[in-house]
């Protein structure tokens, strides 16, 4: 039993790995695209790269939260602050869709290729891969 919990952790250990690499290799790719000559995009550009680098400094969080944790509770902040945001534009505006379309492209940004020595769990059946149906390697 005692073994399941530090497989468990293991396992929490290297998906946080995974996000604080991705989060950073992502980071560098936006500072070598350089800055937007638009300052309305500029400013956008900023406040991502301040969220996100908030979100792996782990000197941003309380000890006894895990990293973990953090991956698993912080989008629920965001998405609630993007929630109170959009509720202030006009409906004719449609904000919940902008904020649809920001989250799915956000989430299709988050995703990494796992190798195949990773690769040893069931899928959503609804996860993109073209098929309905879980498999293991």
């Amino acid at each position: 039993m005692c073994g399941d919990l530090e497989e468990e952790k293991s396992g929490e250990d290297e998906v946080i790995s995974r996000f604080v690499a991705h989060a950073h290799s992502f980071l560098m790719a936006m500072k070598r695209e350089g800055r937007k000559a638009d300052p309305v995009h500029a400013h956008l550009d900023r406040l991502f790269r301040q969220l996100l680098s908030d979100s792996i400094d782990p000197n941003r969080a309380p000890e006894e939260m895990s990293g973990y944790q953090r991956l698993a509770m912080e989008p629920l902040v965001f998405a609630r602050l993007a929630g109170f945001i959009a509720a202030h534009v006009p409906l004719g505006e449609d904000p919940l869709r902008r904020v649809m379309e920001a989250l799915m492209l956000g989430y299709s940004e988050g995703e990494i290729e796992v190798s195949d020595h990773d690769h040893d769990h069931d899928h959503d059946p609804f996860h993109s891969h073209g098929h309905g149906h879980g498999h293991s390697h």
